[in-house]
This record gives structure tokens, sequence and C-alpha cells, in this order.
């Protein structure tokens, strides 16, 4: 099970993946919206904002965050490893339901660019 740094450690890589990225994936990225990712097997959800085509993290909490946010991704931590080191393929694991991702319809049509 990966632990809460390495969820944040992979949080940080995507920040940073989406931030070095060009084209249609770095214009998808350039909204400014509260973000949360929460961790189910460790009870723990990141809640920050994307902006400026990063993901920033401002704290963590225990369980469901006290807002929410307009982007929210829930997922087992292992999960969020994976995909960001490229062994889980966002697509096949929202599809299956692994992975949760719930936003407005306009968010929705702008972030599939990013998979």
């Amino acid at each position: 099970m990966a632990t809460i740094e390495e969820c944040r450690a992979a949080l940080e890589k995507l920040s940073d993946n989406m931030q070095q990225a060009d084209g249609n994936v770095r214009a998808a990225a350039a909204m400014d919206r509260s973000v949360s990712c929460r961790i189910t097997d460790l009870d723990v959800t990141f809640v920050g904002r994307l902006t400026d085509g990063r993901i920033v993290v401002d704290e963590t909490v225990e369980g469901l965050p006290p807002e929410k946010a307009q982007i929210r991704l829930t997922m087992a931590g292992d999960d969020l490893v994976a995909m960001v080191n490229g062994g889980l393929n966002f697509a096949k694991a929202w599809g299956s339901g692994r992975v949760k991702l719930e936003a407005n319809v306009f968010d929705l049509f702008r972030l599939r660019k990013l998979l």
C-alpha cells in the first residue's frame, strides 16, 4: 500500500508533467479550479488548486475535505502511484471504476485532453 508521502510525491510528479506539457494537454491544464484527490485506502484527501498548469496541494486532511472541490479524484494510493508512473492507464481505470473523476461537464470536456 502506498504511503501518504508516496502519494504526495506522485501528485507532485503529475503536476510537473502537466507543467512541462505542450499543445492541447497544456491548454487543458491551464484552468483555475479547486481540486481534491481522495486516497481511499489511507482515508486522506489532498486539497489544493489546479492553477497555471500545475496542481498545488495546500493541505492534507483526514477523511473527506470540509468543502467540495470543483475537480475531485478518488482512488487507492497504489493506483495513483501506478498512473503517474505509467503502469495504469487512466481511461481504463476510470472506465472500470478504480478511479473516480467528478467535475462539471465543461471541465470534464477540457480534462479529457489530459487523458
